[in-house]
């Protein structure tokens, strides 16, 4: 699950284009040109944003590979891939954006993505999508971050829903059933308290409260429950309800009358990350990359951790990132890109989910991290090449893929960040004072964010 400060939605100010000007491009996607395909004779050359940096020389070389394979298939199209590490840097995404100066076909988090197409920088290629053969398998909900009132601008990269992160060794130390994670939250509220019984330094159930996270899992916990934190037209504040008052209140049970989620609180990403690691922590709430991080900047063991689906969710919180075209790019430059994003980023088994490569090369595969396709036949494809190819206990996150699967994702709301630190406020009183009231601290971070949404339009 990427970190709080990668999922903010960028304010971008100060853009030159508007979406109007962006609506009268004559070479932006209209879909009316009748230019070449790629392959048909027209040379075309495309800047694409987002290589794998040296650092990561694997994943490299991969990418490398695939473009050179797939300038083979494609002679007519030349690949200037372009490493600008991180992908998304804030200090420089901002201008580049507001100066017209992405690549062609440019990285953006989920979070960006909307705000990037309401300025008018991206190029709208809802009549190319048709190219891509796995196009009409996307799930729906993936594709609402690229979409704007039934447009489409973008397309996925990658894509994660929130689950269970479990310790099994310390399930199995509590007597509880590895293999058989909560699906509940009063079952998850058992389990804690079992973990919690092994010993001091035990903790059932960690949860973020602090620096943004707390609202942040505030968000994907309300979701969970089918609840909502703004109205559909950004304008008002909806998390003051039965849905809001469940997730403080569960918590302010676990913390208090279970003590099961440790005496030490106000925990932001690095400190749930340390004590996962440390074999100390039973279960929070993560995407599949949480067991990455945890392997390979914690020195934790893959076969220790489980994935099960988000407790008696009916949504969970999406996230990911994916590609856009830059609203200068001629239709030659459009139909290229797309081939590209189609074969490199949409295709199992192929680019990016080469599993037979990944783990010829020593590559962990197996968690089910990526799959924006979902329950859909190319889905189901994914899944059944990837376990193939597993070099990962597969079966460790069969809960996770049974229980995902079908589950759509909400986006985040407007004003991310902000809204994010009003909500804070709620989740750390709950954990930190015994006598905290859930009705009163609710409707005060309703008053505050009904006033900035107002301010914010």
């Amino acid at each position: 699950m990427m970190k709080p400060h990668n999922l903010s939605i960028l304010l971008v100010s100060g853009l030159a284009l508007t979406a109007a000007a962006a609506c009268g491009s004559g070479d932006g996607g209209s879909g009316g040109d009748k230019a070449a395909a790629p392959g048909a004779g027209a040379k075309v050359t495309i800047t694409v944003g987002c290589q794998p940096p040296k650092t990561n020389p694997v994943q490299r070389d991969e990418w490398n590979e695939d473009v050179a394979a797939f300038q083979k298939l494609h002679p007519d199209i030349t690949i200037d891939s372009k490493d600008g590490f991180p992908c998304h840097d804030v200090k420089t995404y901002d201008a580049k954006l507001a100066g017209g100066q992405m690549e062609n076909v440019f990285y953006g988090y989920v979070g960006d993505v909307q705000t990037a197409i309401k300025a008018g920088q991206a190029a709208d290629i809802t009549d190319y999508v048709k190219d891509v053969a796995t196009f009409a398998d996307l799930d729906p909900s993936v594709m609402a971050a690229f979409t704007v009132n039934g447009r489409i601008y973008g397309l996925p990269r990658t894509t994660y829903k929130v689950g269970l992160v479990y310790n099994r060794k310390l399930f199995t130390q509590a007597g509880l059933d590895p293999d058989n994670p909560p699906k509940t939250w009063a079952e998850l509220r058992e389990a804690a308290k079992k973990i919690s019984g092994l010993g001091p330094g035990y903790i059932g159930y960690g949860e973020y409260s602090a620096g943004n996270t707390g609202g942040w899992h505030f968000t994907q916990e309300i979701y969970g429950r089918g609840g909502s934190i703004v109205s559909d037209d950004g304008k008002k504040a909806t998390f003051n309800s039965a849905e809001g008052k469940a997730v403080l209140q569960n918590l302010k049970d676990m913390r208090w009358t279970d003590n099961s989620m440790g005496t030490k609180q106000l925990y932001q990403w690095d400190d749930l990350m340390r004590l996962m690691g440390a074999g100390k922590m039973g279960m929070i709430l993560g995407a599949p990359d949480v067991i990455t991080e945890l392997h390979d900047n914690r020195h934790a063991k893959y076969e220790d951790f489980g994935l099960g689906a988000f407790p008696e969710a009916t949504a969970t919180l999406g996230g990911g990132d994916g590609y856009l075209f830059n609203v200068k790019d001629t239709p030659e430059q459009i139909r290229a890109g797309i081939a590209w994003l189609s074969y490199y980023n949409l295709t199992p088994g192929q680019g990016q989910f080469n599993y037979e490569r990944q783990k010829a090369k020593g590559r962990a595969v197996g968690l089910p991290d990526n799959n924006p396709w979902g329950g859909s036949a190319s889905g189901q494809k994914l899944v059944q090449l990837r376990t193939q190819f597993s070099t990962l206990p597969a079966q460790n996150y069969k809960a996770y893929e049974d229980g995902s699967a079908a589950l759509p994702l909400k986006l985040e709301p407007p004003n991310t960040q902000q809204l994010y630190q009003i909500l804070d406020t709620p989740m750390s009183a709950v954990l930190t004072r015994q006598d905290a009231d859930v009705d009163s601290l609710l409707a005060d971070a309703e008053k505050k964010v009904d006033d900035l949404l107002a301010r914010s339009g």
